[in-house]
């Protein structure tokens, strides 16, 4: 039987927790990790009632697409219905984990993308700040096998491309000291070697694991290596999606598909034109932050789970906006949680929760 933490490893490093908008709090948030993991109970929100349904199914793992919390309690006295489930929770043994603003920049999106048929799929806001350029000084000798362990740790992939890298040869010396075990040379003489510089990017979740693996395979005593952050995007992860349909079609078809697709009982969009249209940009969540990335990338119908008011202002000869509903723009999430678990370990047990978390309710 794996444990809760064994369980939560496969989702993060499905959807680093490194990759979590700065205002978030992804991760374990109730619970002990060492624990044999029974059942794993899959919802987007947890509730009162979503942890019943969990000691009724024997389950003592709750993972849930949106954090239960946010904010620090100051108590824990049973006043809201916060402090009571993390109460019930403790109670019971029953962890509660969320992968949140992780998940959407890595799956949420691309898998509503998916389900709409969309092709040329990019991201809309990728992820700044997340980029490093490893440099380190190989034998030429050992240069393949080196750049093979980068490769194999994660390091050297640039969009769709992988097992990218740069090659320069140059000669590296050094004077072994006394204590050492030099690969070449001798103690306390000047050694000059032929060497290979090699340059990888990776991202900077992938850190320790890269540098790990160098240090496994170079042959060096004491390789050198920089790791120097770079500016440039992440374009792998991010917020928000834009793509093609495959085929144009007519912009009531498309939101009546949307519509159908989600579940939603309301969608609310801007003015229409009879025309058709081809490229969608879609955010799960409240993403009306995006609405000018879509517009920048050329979106004809920019889709996500919250607009406000004001902001459906101004689009009216440019794009269409449409609103689905938060939860209804993310219930996939539950979908990317069984898969992610169930395809290494295909008989651990999840559930998806019966109880309807939707705070909202339409008449």
């Amino acid at each position: 039987m794996p444990t809760i933490r064994q369980i939560i490893a496969l989702i993060e490093e499905f959807a680093p927790l490194q990759l979590q908008e700065s205002y978030d709090n992804a991760g374990l948030q109730v619970g002990d990790a060492s624990l044999p993991a029974t059942a794993a109970l899959l919802c987007v929100d947890v509730t009162e009632a979503v942890v019943d349904e969990a000691i009724e199914l024997g389950a003592n793992l709750i993972i849930a697409h949106h954090p239960l919390l946010f904010r620090p309690l100051k108590r824990i006295v049973g006043s809201n219905y916060i402090e009571r489930v993390v109460m019930k929770a403790l109670r019971h043994d029953i962890a509660i984990y969320a992968a949140h603003t992780n998940l959407d920049a890595v799956a949420v999106n691309h898998v509503w993308a998916q389900k709409l048929g969309l092709a040329n799929v990019e991201v809309l806001q990728p992820i700044a700040n997340m980029l490093y350029k490893l440099v380190t000084y190989v034998p030429v000798a050992q240069a393949q096998e080196v750049k093979s362990a980068l490769f194999a740790a994660g390091a050297g992939t640039i969009g769709a491309y992988d097992c990218c890298s740069f090659t320069s040869n140059g000669e590296g010396s050094f004077r072994a000291g006394e204590g050492t075990s030099p690969y070449c040379g001798e103690q306390g003489v000047l050694h000059h070697e032929p060497e290979s510089r090699v340059e990888v990017i990776l991202p900077a979740y992938l850190k320790g694991r890269v540098v790990r693996a160098l240090l496994a395979a170079h042959p060096y005593e004491e390789p050198a290596y920089d790791l120097i952050p770079i500016a440039n995007e992440y374009t792998r992860a991010g917020i928000g999606v834009v793509g093609d349909l495959s085929q144009p079609m007519g912009v009531y078809d498309l939101l009546q598909r949307i519509k159908e697709q989600t579940g939603c009982a309301m969608l609310r969009h801007t003015a229409t034109a009879d025309k058709e249209v081809k490229r969608v940009a879609l955010c799960g969540g409240a993403g009306s932050s995006l609405i000018g990335n879509a517009l920048a990338a050329k979106a004809d119908v920019f889709i996500t789970g919250e607009i406000g008011y004001h902001q459906f202002f101004g689009y009216e000869n440019s794009m269409i906006l449409a609103e689905v509903g938060h939860y209804e723009s993310e219930q996939h999430t539950k979908d990317i949680f069984c898969e992610v678990i169930t395809k290494k370990i295909p008989n651990f047990a999840t559930y998806y929760t019966k109880v309807e978390t939707n705070p909202i309710k339409y008449l």
